[in-house]
């Protein structure tokens, strides 16, 4: 029997299931099939890649249980507290198999709940759902654990800062290699070794690049020479049990000019009044505005085209949603801030970036990321 090693507690596993009762008694529905790996892991504490089907099965009444390869039974075990786990052999058909377990339970002519936007839920299989359950009833949960999972517990929250603190010691130690013909590599080799040390799930850093301009900072990662004069970007996205925390510095190397100086300290000081107007109920288009105006206002934009802000959450290695655009900071974004919220708020300019990792509090915000704000310079 494999040892049971929960990354929450019972009662935090407790708390998530009657919020998918709430959801499953307000839409009408019988259960729930979830198969999109963030919410597996939300509901489940257990979650893999798609090698080959799997999902959580959560009836609104009686217990939930896992549909998984007979390869993951025991890892499963080790980590879900569900009680049951339904193990197929490779060459089973998981959809049957899940078939086959609800007609046994007398669930197979139900209102099933099902995210229609799940990377693992294709047309394809949606239809051999429908095949194979031709009695039920197929209800899109459209974005609603996204928008569930905004809010943080105490216990998701310390993730995201055992997360911000390996950002801050990722960061300095990456910034300590970044000189003139040293590589972007060995920056990022710098960051991933930390990562490790300091208990990160994966040695995936993130975006490092180098160069000026706008263009740099999304650019590619090159083996080419850092140049005097150049503009090292590094931005850092550790995750702890899958809950990410991220942070962006800009590194001159070789003194900086006065305008980039000039250009780090404006958008500090605006992102300073952003953070500082930030708590419970304010708008999301409210806090956006008070980025994006004067950014362009001042010039240091011609125009601003992306996010100033969004929320962070659990991105597990295998999600290809790496960054949560449920809820961002846009002219139009109506949605209201809420206590325990995490956010990643970032602004960029000229080559430069400056970002943090925070959560909403009742009178404001904290940061969790805690590096001076600051244009870094290597030699």
């Amino acid at each position: 029997m494999a040892q049971m090693e929960l990354k929450f507690s019972r009662a935090e596993f407790e708390r998530r299931l009657r919020i998918c009762a709430e959801i499953m008694l307000a839409e009408n529905l019988d259960l729930m099939v979830l198969d999109e790996i963030e919410s597996m892991l939300w509901t489940s504490g257990f979650g893999i890649s798609q090698t080959l089907w799997r999902c959580v099965v959560i009836p609104r009444d009686g217990d939930p249980f896992l549909v998984v390869r007979c390869l993951d039974e025991v890892p499963a075990l080790e980590r879900t507290h569900f009680s049951e786990i339904i193990g197929f052999r490779d060459w089973d058909d998981p959809i049957s198999v899940l078939g086959g377990e609800l007609r046994k339970r007398k669930l197979d002519t139900a209102a099933v709940g099902i995210e229609f936007d799940s990377q693992s839920m294709s047309p394809r299989r949606l239809e051999d759902l429908r095949k194979e359950l031709p009695g039920a009833t197929f209800v899109d949960l459209g974005d609603r654990f996204w928008r569930e999972r905004a809010v943080k517990s105490g216990e998701e929250i310390q993730y995201h800062r055992q997360a911000a603190s390996i950002c801050d010691q990722a960061l300095a130690h990456g910034v300590a290699v970044v000189r003139v013909g040293a590589r972007q590599r060995d920056v990022v080799a710098a960051a991933s070794q930390t990562f490790m040390e300091l208990g990160a799930d994966q040695g995936f850093v993130g975006l490092v690049t180098s160069g000026v301009g706008w263009g740099a900072l999304h650019g590619n990662e090159h083996s080419n020479p850092i140049e005097p004069g150049s503009i090292v970007h590094i931005e850092l996205v550790p995750s702890v049990n899958g809950y990410s925390s991220r942070i962006m510095r800009s590194v001159s190397v070789g003194d900086p000019t006065p305008r980039q100086l000039d250009v780090m300290s404006q958008m500090i000081a605006i992102q300073d009044k952003q953070l500082s107007e930030m708590g419970p109920g304010v708008e999301a288009k409210v806090i956006d505005a008070l980025a994006r105006e004067p950014m362009i206002k001042t010039g240091l934009r011609p125009r601003y085209d992306n996010i100033t802000g969004y929320t962070l959450g659990c991105f597990p290695n295998t999600t290809q949603k790496v960054s949560e655009f449920v809820h961002n900071f846009t002219p139009v974004a109506e949605w209201k801030l809420k206590e325990g919220m995490t956010l990643h708020m970032y602004l960029s300019a000229e080559g430069l970036a400056i970002s943090e990792s925070i959560v909403v509090r009742g009178g404001g915000i904290e940061r969790l990321t805690q590096t001076e704000r600051k244009l870094f310079v290597a030699s």
